[in-house]
């Protein structure tokens, strides 16, 4: 009897206490990961609704040709205009620098949120080679920031950063692994309260309610359907080690160009000038790749993928170069967009290319290699290279194979500049 008497410990106690702290964090949790998912569900409606009028129903009116020459240049360079009317009129120019923002979005006015919106909305329309991921993390983190501190006022304001990034995350990708994964990296080597799954429970929360609502309204799929992939023999093994090199490689010759083609378009000077110059040099490249790779590109690699024999190498290596620099020309203009995505076509159309040159190495490999080597140049985000780049090809032996491959990868990208720069033009580190 004495010993059940006893006093508890704190030790005991512990456990407890931290439940009921991470309880009420719940509810809005749940509620940041549903509002986020609708932005970046409304938003790309949006934006898909306004594609099918410009690249579909006024061609089709006017007796033009889809993605003839003409009216894809036409079209960039008219988004370019389109785009750098709202940058030079709207409220805040509409946002900041998109080649100084990465996924760790700044809090902004709740007024420059419409304009950076609409900016994200007719890029996604118009053609241009970047993804939603940026400007639509930006506009759900402020929101949640202003929103929270209106009906929280004493929570912190990283808490409702970390929730709208997880909700979008989760969305984006469709699963709140991605956000778990990106969270995760972000907390290393900081002093965490209590255990790291403290500190992931509540944005795992808001990533897991954007994943749900996502997938409850339009059954996201990264899985490109690519030939079955067995068991990794030794030759899939060293056909992912050079892919995954060579898409580093690729990738990192952006990012050491990315300071100088982004100084030539700030010598403009004004954003009527910086974005229509990109909306050329974007129609021309168009012209050279073929509207394959046109717009951010996740249905464009589905395409791809479809019919891994369909072009040859030389094809396929024209659309890698064409889709990197179309990615570079558009990061530096003033474009609004995120790199993750054009960056995942890119990686695709070299592991076919590679498929292409040597028919040893299978499409899901060569793939998802080139996936992992091309993301960790341009993000040097990991877990999220990995991630992705496994999630194209349903197959847990690929797995394995990636893990290996990201070793040589990482040791030619780490250490070196960023595809971020700071605000006075230098890359970061």
């Amino acid at each position: 009897m004495a010993q059940d008497s006893a006093p508890q410990t704190p030790a005991a106690t512990a456990p407890a206490a931290e439940a009921r702290s991470l309880l009420p964090t719940i509810v809005p949790a749940l509620l940041v990961g549903v509002v986020t998912s609708l932005v970046l569900v409304g938003v790309s409606t949006a934006a898909e609704e306004l594609q099918d009028v410009l690249w579909q129903g006024l061609p089709d009116a006017l007796g033009v040709g889809r993605y003839s020459v003409l009216w894809m240049f036409v079209m960039l360079v008219a988004t370019g205009i389109a785009v750098g009317l709202v940058v030079w009129k709207a409220p805040g120019h509409a946002g900041p620098d998109p080649a100084t923002t990465g996924l760790d979005a700044p809090v902004l006015p709740p007024a420059v949120l419409p304009g950076l919106l609409l900016a994200t909305a007719l890029m996604l329309a118009g053609g241009p080679s970047l993804g939603p991921e940026n400007p639509i993390i930006a506009v759900n983190v402020s929101l949640a920031v202003w929103l929270g501190a209106r009906a929280f006022p004493k929570a912190p304001e990283r808490g409702w950063v970390a929730l709208a990034e997880a909700g979008t995350i989760g969305a984006l990708f469709g699963t709140p692994v991605a956000a778990a994964l990106v969270i995760s990296e972000a907390l290393a080597g900081q002093r965490l309260k209590g255990q790291l799954w403290d500190s992931l429970f509540a944005p795992l929360a808001a990533a897991g309610a954007g994943a749900l609502t996502i997938a409850l309204v339009s059954e996201p799929s990264f899985d490109l359907h690519l030939p079955p992939f067995g068991h990794p023999g030794w030759g899939d093994l060293l056909a992912s080690l050079v892919v995954a090199s060579v898409g580093a490689v690729l990738g990192m010759c952006a990012v050491y160009a990315f300071p100088y083609v982004h100084g030539v378009f700030r010598r403009l000077r004004h954003p009527m000038l910086m974005l229509p110059a990109g909306g050329v040099l974007l129609g021309a490249l168009a012209a050279l790749g073929g509207h394959l790779t046109l717009f951010k590109g996740l249905d464009e690699i589905a395409v791809l993928a479809r019919d891994p024999e369909g072009w040859s190498a030389g094809g396929f290596a024209t659309m890698t170069i064409v889709k990197l620099a179309a990615l570079l020309v558009a990061a530096s203009c003033g474009f609004r967009g995120g790199r993750i995505f054009p960056a995942v076509f890119v990686g695709t159309a070299l592991g076919l290319c590679a498929h292409a040159l040597v028919p040893g190495v299978q499409p899901a490999v060569g793939v998802s290699a080139g996936v992992l080597g091309v993301l960790l140049a341009i993000t040097r985000q990991g877990w999220v290279s990995l991630f992705v780049a496994a999630v194209l090809v349903a197959s847990p032996g690929i797995l394995a194979l990636l893990c290996v491959a990201s070793l040589p990868a990482w040791l030619l990208v780490t250490g070196r500049p960023h595809m971020q720069l700071r605000a006075d033009g230098t890359a970061v580190r």
